[in-house]
């Protein structure tokens, strides 16, 4: 284990580059007499030496400012959507939650994540709801809860975002941030460069000071009193619409350096060092923010000099590979930035040993991805975790268990109980190869669908879908022998996944039905049901819906599809006491 001693103590290490932070450096000392300590240079870039901000055209970085509370049944869904865009784009996307209206006014002893900064900024965005966000306070045409609004609902959050990343910035912004945890000192160094003309002569540049991982109620997302508070406004550094850039034109260089002490507590919510993070954008009046950036802290102040410790393990579900690549969390408790880390762990006592390198600064943490590795399955695996012993070996291990998947037969049953809501649920039914062997979507609401299929032997994922981000809808997967595969209900939120395996044995008196084939699929008019003699069939719409049938068919059919609209069916054949359903597509 290899650690760079990026800082010692407070101050700078002699060994660091310190060319690169000297413009830091002076401008702090220059104004470290004011409380909110600030130092900004506004002159031609060819005569300084610029550090963090890119100076050719760059594309937009989004700033999605998500309107939150703790009382928001529908909000843990939106921070959800939220995360995956800036997951999409972890370098691009900025998140904050401004905890602010009715569903953030606290209760009796519940938490208030308010700020003095929170109801104007909503005021102006135009929110008829909770959650709502803005995605660079830009005007979407037909997005907006109220016409001319920047607030959206959560279902437009992704496409907006999508759009903002694709245009072009006529300015860029970089910052970064140092934090001494032993004095809650925090140096803010940010820079922004005109790569072209704003169309306002004066822009405002705006740094907020966001934290994370509060611990605390919220009435949706089912973790009650401890849901995870990500990203949350605490103070705007720079004030409610920011500070003013009154030079906007192409060439022009922006430094400024802000010196912050950071309170215990913001509304008797302590702080927490670590989870602290910085943003920065710039905006033309108090709406359209070209760009922005943000950025967690570099920490100082720290007593102990190296100390890795492995702080979590992402889970691995039931799975039938026997394969495994896992994901460790590696936390960086000491001073000194750790560059290099051997890595040793063992599935179920076999050995295996991975050898890492990058950069991990004091009180960082880094998902680290293993090497997939195979092993030997069992009911019920274990995996343990290694790392050498440094200055506290408390942390340096972990502890993993996973179990084998479920495995059923060759024929499943898929029934399905649909909300109020039917048409927001699809599901698909992958084979180990990745291939879709079957799949639905466009149910009616509170509907009951019972779909069989017949698989061959192999590993399968199944995951059923929410569009809407609540579930709601019952799916349940099961086997000839009353083996669940797969079970969803209640509030589950957009996606859930289980892996099953199937030994493709068909049930009793199933072989009737063996080499029963439809085509052509896609159709017009006809469809062709083959090795089917005597079966009975029945055709069901999307919804459910029994449109047509017929008994002792041909051993050769022929169905005329013809009148039927463009989408999807399902045919359902029987035959000697079992039946199988196949899907098919009727064209236009």
């Amino acid at each position: 284990m290899n650690y760079y001693p990026y800082f010692s103590g407070s101050k700078l290490n002699l060994r660091t580059n310190l060319s690169r932070f000297t413009p830091i450096l002076k401008l702090k000392i220059m104004f470290k007499k004011l409380s909110l300590g600030l130092a900004s240079g506004l002159i031609a870039f060819a005569s300084y030496g610029q550090t963090i901000v890119p100076t050719t055209p760059q594309n937009k970085n989004v700033v999605l400012e998500e309107f939150t509370g703790i009382y928001c049944v529908y909000c843990p869904q939106g921070h959800a959507i939220a995360q995956s865009i800036k997951e999409a784009n972890p370098e691009r996307v900025t998140l904050i939650n401004i905890h602010t209206g009715g569903y953030a006014a606290p209760s009796g002893s519940d938490p208030d994540y308010r700020t003095p900064y929170g109801s104007a900024i909503a005021a102006q965005s135009g929110l008829a709801g909770y959650p709502a966000g803005q995605v660079n306070r830009h005007v979407f045409p037909n997005r907006g809860m109220t016409n001319g609004g920047t607030a959206m609902g959560r279902g437009s959050w992704e496409i907006s975002a999508d759009e903002i990343l694709a245009v072009a910035s006529y300015v860029n912004v970089g910052v970064e941030a140092f934090l001494d945890i032993q004095t809650r000192e925090l140096v803010v160094h940010v820079e922004a460069y005109y790569t072209g003309d704003s169309p306002q002569s004066t822009n405002m540049l705006n740094v907020a000071l966001l934290q994370n991982n509060t611990k605390g109620p919220q009435t949706g997302g089912g973790a009650g009193n401890n849901y995870n508070h990500m990203h949350r406004l605490v103070d705007m550094i720079t004030g409610q619409w920011g500070e003013e850039i009154t030079t906007t034109t192409e060439g022009t260089f922006v430094d400024r350096t802000y010196t912050f002490t950071i309170p215990e507590d913001y509304n008797n919510i302590a702080t927490v060092m670590e989870d602290m993070e910085v943003a920065a954008f710039i905006t033309e009046t108090q709406q359209e923010i070209p760009t922005g950036s943000s950025t967690q802290p570099y920490f100082t102040g720290v007593t102990i000099a190296d100390d890795a410790s492995i702080k979590s393990v992402m889970p691995i579900g039931p799975t039938c590979s026997e394969t495994i690549a896992p994901v460790v969390k590696i936390k960086n408790n000491g001073q000194n930035t750790i560059t290099s880390l051997e890595i040793s762990y063992e599935i179920n006592g076999e050995p295996h040993t991975y050898n890492w390198t990058g950069s991990i600064p004091a009180l960082w943490e880094e998902d680290i991805q293993l090497p997939e590795t195979t092993f030997t399955a069992q009911a019920t695996n274990t995996v343990t975790f290694s790392i050498p012993n440094d200055e506290d070996t408390s942390n340096n291990t972990y502890d993993l268990t996973f179990d084998q998947a479920p495995e059923g037969t060759g024929t499943i049953y898929v029934d399905i109980i649909t909300d109020n809501w039917g048409d927001e649920l699809s599901w698909e039914l992958k084979d180990s190869a990745g291939n879709v062997v079957q799949s639905g979507t466009g149910y009616g609401n509170n509907a009951t669908i019972n779909l069989r299929f017949d698989i061959a032997a192999d590993c399968y994922t199944f995951t059923a879908t929410d569009s809407f981000g609540d579930g709601g809808n019952r799916v349940t997967v099961t086997d000839t022998d009353g083996n669940q595969l797969f079970r969803v209900v209640g509030n589950w939120g957009s996606e859930k996944s289980s892996e099953f395996s199937s030994d493709g044995v068909l049930s009793v008196n199933q072989s009737a039905l063996e080499g029963i084939n439809i085509y052509p699929n896609p159709t017009k008019e006809t469809l062709n049901i083959s090795n089917a003699e005597t079966a009975n069939i029945e055709v069901y719409d999307m919804l459910g819906r029994m449109i047509l049938s017929k008994n002792n068919i041909s051993l050769n059919e022929q169905l005329n599809v013809s009148g039927l609209n463009a989408g999807a069916y399902f045919v359902k054949i029987s035959k000697e006491g079992n039946s199988t359903t196949k899907k098919f597509i009727v064209t236009n």
